[in-house]
This record gives structure tokens, C-alpha cells and sequence, in this order.
């Protein structure tokens, strides 16, 4: 793993220890997909970052904001100061995506299923950007995702791209117990999408998915684990809403340095 995406792991496990904040095991579930998009894909800069005319990314899981944010710092799109400031009285990052925040997050988040409406909005009114939707599995229980999904599949909006963080937990547990949400990729095939399914911590397989030409709307089921990359918190349904002890802390942060 290379040094900065290091980097945005361990922020993203200091500042839900600092803030005494949930969310930790979700955030890295999708850290490896939001590294992609923003150094693989998207064109997406600090000279372009207040045009409208540039690319762009919905994190539509909005409680994994920590990972949000420790890209944008990393990339400096974001002061990484600003970090320090994360989901505490008084700070300046919420926990749940707020665009007003910074001109580097274009779109508020939490509510799960509204992601995909406002990343379908985005990419018909600007066809000549590419418009990136970060999804959780669980997410697709929400039929506003499906509305978006046969809207931009009949609209052939093929610069929308949504990507599926699929690592099989939500909050209440196993997430195709819950509602079977089993054949992701057959469904987003049915609303007119290439979909397809990838490994999601791998850097180039992931870049190589984002970045491969369509003439439709695009689906990558990303297989992950929540939790990547920290051993005792790796598929555990409980790290939703966990917040990490110092002890805990200072593990999570060796063990992401000698992954």
C-alpha cells in the first residue's frame, strides 16, 4: 500500500478516536474506492475545484465521511488541519456530509438512497463531466436508488458511474439477511447499466473499472471488507458503531503501517 493512502487510513482511525466518533469500520470499507476515484479517474483539482465544470463525486454513504476527508486532506483539497476539527461541538467537518463545508464536497450526505438522485441531476446537466455515486450495498434497499437507476439507464446517462461498496454489513448485521440484496450487478443490468463486479481494495483493478469506456451508465459492485486493513475490526457488523479505545487506536495504526 502506498505511503499517503496509508496516511488517509490512519486519519481516518485517529479522528474517530479523537472524536470519540462511529463510522470507523465504514470509512474504510470505501477509503480504497474514494483513493481511486480521485487519483485514477476523476479530474478533480485544486485549480478546478470551485468550477462547475469539472468532475464529480457523491459520497452518498454519508456516515463514512471520515474517509472523504482524509482523501480531500491528503490531496490538500481540503485543509488537512481541518481534520482536527472532525464531529466535535464546535468543529468544522460533521459527521454526515454538509457541501457547505468545503467547495472540495459537492454534495450533502447522510439520508442513505438520495445519492444517486443528486449524482443522476449532476450528470444530465453536465454530460460532458464524469459524475461518480459511492454507494453501500445496504444503500440499495432504497428504492429512490432504483428510480435514479431506471431514470439514468433510460436517459442513457453514460458518464454516470455508481459504485457499490459491497461489504455485506449494515448496521443490524448481515446485509442480504436483512433484504436480499443478492445479484447487484443483474439488477443495474435490468435498468440499462454495465455492470460489473471487482475486487474493491485494489488500486489499479479498481482504477482499470472506473476508467473503462461505456456507451451507458456504469455499475462496479465493489467487494470489500469493512474494517480493511485493521485485523480486529476486518467484517464486524459492530464496527459501524464502535469508537475505538487508545488502545484500539494504536493498534489500528501499526497494523496499517505494516500492511
Amino acid at each position: 500500500m502506498e505511503k499517503a493512502l496509508k496516511n488517509v487510513k490512519k486519519n481516518i482511525v485517529r479522528m474517530a478516536f479523537e472524536a470519540q466518533a462511529s463510522h470507523v469500520g465504514s470509512a474504510l470499507s470505501c477509503a480504497d474506492i474514494l483513493w481511486a476515484i480521485y487519483t485514477r479517474a476523476a479530474n478533480i483539482t485544486r485549480r478546478n475545484l470551485k468550477s462547475l465544470d469539472r468532475d464529480k463525486v457523491v459520497l452518498s454513504k454519508g456516515h463514512a465521511s471520515a474517509a472523504l476527508y482524509a482523501v480531500l486532506a491528503e490531496l490538500k483539497l481540503i485543509n488537512p488541519k481541518l481534520l482536527d476539527k472532525y464531529y466535535i461541538d464546535g468543529g468544522v467537518l460533521p459527521g454526515h456530509l454538509d457541501y457547505m463545508v468545503s467547495p472540495a464536497i459537492d454534495a450533502t450526505a447522510g439520508s442513505l438512497g438520495h445519492g444517486a438522485s443528486i449524482g443522476v441531476g449532476m450528470a444530465l446537466a453536465n454530460p460532458d463531466r464524469k459524475v461518480f455515486v459511492v454507494m453501500g450495498d445496504g444503500e440499495t434497499n432504497e428504492g429512490s436508488v432504483w428510480e435514479a437507476a431506471l431514470f439514468a439507464g433510460t436517459h442513457n446517462l453514460s458518464n454516470l458511474i455508481f459504485i457499490i461498496d459491497e461489504n455485506e454489513l449494515m448496521i443490524y448485521g448481515d446485509s442480504k439477511s436483512i433484504m436480499d440484496n443478492t445479484n447487484i450487478a443483474a439488477r443495474f443490468h435490468s435498468c440499462r447499466f454495465e455492470a460489473f463486479e471487482v475486487y474493491g481494495h485494489d488500486i489499479e483493478t479498481l482504477a482499470k473499472a472506473l476508467n473503462k469506456p461505456s456507451m451507458k451508465p456504469k455499475a462496479i459492485i465493489a467487494h470489500t471488507l469493512k474494517g480493511k486493513d485493521v485485523s480486529f475490526m476486518e467484517n464486524k457488523a459492530e464496527w459501524h458503531g464502535r469508537k475505538p479505545t487508545r488502545e484500539e487506536y494504536l493498534k489500528a495504526v501499526k497494523e496499517i503501517d505494516n500492511a
